[in-house]
């Protein structure tokens, strides 16, 4: 049944699950959903004490959290640059810093991901923090820039840490005896793909962690986590009791659907033939940059699963167009700058990609299961 997102915000709302887990792929609305499940739980308030990231109801992190931060590059500085990443105004990150004391918590966590030379330092008077390198002959190269993934893994931390001491709190009976009364009334914790950029064995501890947290919570606190990543959510889905699963998917006209699942990703959402059925129902017409990246992971995922050392082992074997296939599944899947404006597909280009998926769908044993039911048919007929 297709809905809107605020109709499935209500649906996660009234779910009376002490955790909601959500599958999607990218683009598919996650952080859009987030927004709308925020919006219909701590509706906008001309109290300026409101806007702040808690809201009393809702705490979340979305893509959009991390526009909390950003680089004051110092510009003008060109011999000698001060990199400070900057903090919006905000009283969850100053009670959490200096109030709670917690600014060494957050840096623990920020090493578990990254260097530990890497070293953040926080002046929240001035709503900035600053990162110095130790390099190995001693000296400190300070002010530095964080990349894109340290970053992300930093305000992570930031928010790990916070929500981790929210729930301490609230686990603590007695109102009174509380250090702040600040989350009474929050009932939600809304996580949507929380660290992008970890390996395997960080993204498992990532998710473990998350699960004890969620586990260990004793308020009335219920929590919904969306993910795109199959083996974050397995974690989570074998750590957790008491659970909804969905898998959200976007459709052509702006509509959703969140359709309910039991099991893993591995078990319940047949990955790779969604994908094939996916790009089965694409017009050739109606093929964008995208899909290229889809056929690659769905000829990947079978490469995988049928042992094959590589996934362009599968391509038609005709060794005078195979590099032209590998190119054309490649299309946009890697840039060799993030910026790179890649032109859209061709007609031709198009067609081929069609050509790619009946190539493997003929040869790799997707018509096994209706083969052996058909077989089957035959042999109760005689």
């Amino acid at each position: 049944m297709t809905k809107s997102l605020d109709e499935i915000a209500k649906q996660l709302r009234d779910s009376g699950k002490k955790f909601n887990l959500i599958y999607a792929f990218n683009g598919s609305g996650k952080t859009r959903l987030s927004n709308e499940f925020k919006k219909l739980i701590a509706s906008k308030s001309k109290d300026a004490h409101e806007k702040t990231l808690t809201r009393r109801k809702i705490l979340y992190f979305n893509a959009l959290t991390e526009d909390l931060f950003y680089w004051d590059n110092d510009l003008l500085n060109d011999n000698d640059p001060k990199y400070k990443l900057k903090i919006q105004s905000n009283s969850f990150i100053s009670w959490l810093i200096t109030e709670q004391g917690d600014e060494d918590k957050v840096i623990s966590k920020f090493h578990h991901y990254c260097d530990k030379k890497l070293m953040p330092k926080f002046d929240i008077e001035n709503n900035q923090i600053t990162f110095s390198f130790a390099r190995g002959d001693g000296r400190h190269e300070e002010n530095i820039k964080l990349s894109k993934g340290e970053e992300s893994n930093f305000i992570w931390s930031i928010f790990h840490t916070f929500i981790e001491q929210v729930i301490a709190e609230l686990n603590i009976r007695e109102p009174c005896e509380r250090s702040t009364n600040e989350f009474d009334e929050l009932n939600y914790i809304f996580i949507d793909d929380p660290v992008s950029s970890l390996d395997e064995n960080h993204l498992i501890q990532l998710a473990v962690d998350l699960a004890k947290l969620i586990k260990d919570t004793q308020s009335e606190i219920k929590f919904i986590i969306t993910t795109h990543n199959p083996l974050f959510y397995n974690v989570l889905y074998n750590e957790i009791g008491n659970k909804a699963c969905y898998m959200l998917r976007r459709n052509e006209d702006e509509t959703f659907e969140l359709e309910e699942k039991d099991g893993s990703s591995n078990k319940s959402f047949s990955y790779h033939l969604f994908l094939k059925k996916l790009l089965e129902d694409i017009e050739a017409k109606d093929i964008q940059k995208y899909h290229f990246i889809l056929l690659r992971n769905l000829y990947e995922k079978t490469a995988n699963f049928l042992g094959y050392s590589g996934w362009s082992n599968l391509l038609p074997n005709d060794d005078a167009k195979q590099s032209y296939y590998s190119r054309i599944i490649n299309f946009t899947s890697h840039s060799t700058l993030s910026n790179e404006v890649v032109a859209e597909p061709t007609d031709a280009e198009k067609n081929i990609i069609k050509y790619l998926l009946e190539h493997l769908i003929k040869n790799y044993g997707f018509y096994i299961e209706k083969n052996i039911k058909e077989s089957q048919t035959d042999n109760t007929t005689e």
